[in-house]
C-alpha cells in the first residue's frame, strides 16, 4: 500500500512540484490549498496513472478547515506518513510601514498553519512508529530588508522544526526544514510584476551573485524533499537543509 502524503499550499509553485514528486516516488499524494480549483487539476492530471491523488480546499490557518481536511484524506487515501508544510503567503513592507494585519497574516498561514497541521498528523505517525515532517522556511530566516513578518515565520519555522525532532524522534519521525534561496515561480514573478520589477533582469542579478549561477527551480527543492520523506534519510532529523546554490552561514 502506498505511503500518504500531504503537501499545503500545493496548487503552485513548490507545492506542486513537491506533489508531483511525492507522487512520482510512489506516495499517494493530498494536495491541499485554498485554491480548490488549482489542487483539482492537479489531482486530475497526476490521478490518471500511479497512486491516488486528491485535491482538497482548506484555509491552514483555521482549526476547524484544518481537521476536516485530515478527516477526508483519512478516508479517502489512509493514515498520513508524510507531511510537508509548504502554505505561504507574502505580505512584504518596510518595518514602519508594515501593519498588524500584514504581520498576523504571514504569522497564521506559515507558523499556525505548519502547527495546525503537524498537531494532526504526528498522530497517525506516532501509531504507525513512521513519520516525516518536511517544513518549507527560507534564507529569509536569516534576515531580509522589508520581510520583518515573512523572516520571522520562516526562523520560527526552524525552531518548531527542531524542537518537533526532540520530541518525536524516538517515534521513528524526522522533522526537517527546507530553507529555499531565489527560486523562480509564479509567486514571485507575480510580485515582481506588482512591484514594478523586469523578471529576467532580476534572474540575471541573481545568477551574477549565486555560486551556482542561476535560480533555483521548484524541481530543485522538490528533489530534497523526496529525499527527507525516504526511509534511508532515516538518521537525518531536526535539519534546516539550505537550497540557495551556495553555502550560507
Amino acid at each position: 500500500m502506498a505511503r500518504v502524503a500531504v503537501v499545503t499550499g500545493a496548487a503552485r509553485g513548490l507545492g506542486a512540484a513537491i506533489t508531483r514528486r511525492l507522487h512520482a516516488d510512489g506516495m499517494a499524494v493530498a494536495a491541499i490549498d485554498l485554491d480548490e480549483g488549482g489542487v483539482a487539476a492537479l489531482a486530475a492530471e497526476l490521478s490518471a496513472s500511479g497512486p491516488a491523488v486528491i485535491g482538497l480546499r482548506a484555509d491552514v490557518s483555521d482549526e476547524a478547515s484544518v481537521g476536516e481536511a485530515m478527516a477526508a484524506v483519512r478516508a479517502e487515501l489512509g493514515p498520513v506518513g508524510v507531511l510537508v508544510n509548504n502554505a505561504g503567503i507574502l505580505r512584504d513592507n518596510l518595518l514602519f510601514r508594515m501593519t498588524v494585519e500584514d504581520w498576523d497574516q504571514v504569522m497564521n498561514v506559515h507558523l499556525r498553519g505548519a502547527f495546525l497541521f503537524t498537531r494532526a498528523a504526528q498522530a497517525d505517525m506516532v501509531e504507525a512508529g513512521w513519520g516525516r515532517i518536511i517544513s518549507l522556511s527560507s534564507i529569509s530566516a536569516l534576515g531580509n530588508r522589508g520581510q520583518a513578518n515573512y523572516s520571522a515565520a520562516k526562523a520560527g519555522l526552524q525552531g518548531l522544526t527542531k524542537t518537533l525532532a526532540v520530541e518525536l524522534g524516538r517515534f521513528g519521525i524526522t522533522a526537517n526544514a527546507i530553507a529555499p534561496g531565489f527560486v523562480d515561480t509564479e509567486m514571485v514573478r507575480i510580485t515582481a510584476q506588482r512591484m514594478g520589477i523586469d523578471i529576467d533582469e532580476l534572474l540575471a542579478q541573481v545568477a551574477s551573485e549565486v555560486p551556482a549561477g542561476r535560480a533555483g527551480t521548484p524541481d530543485d527543492v522538490a528533489a530534497v524533499a523526496s529525499f527527507l520523506a525516504r526511509d534511508d534519510a532515516a538518521y537525518v532529523n531536526g535539519q534546516v537543509i539550505y537550497v540557495a546554490g551556495g553555502p550560507r552561514t
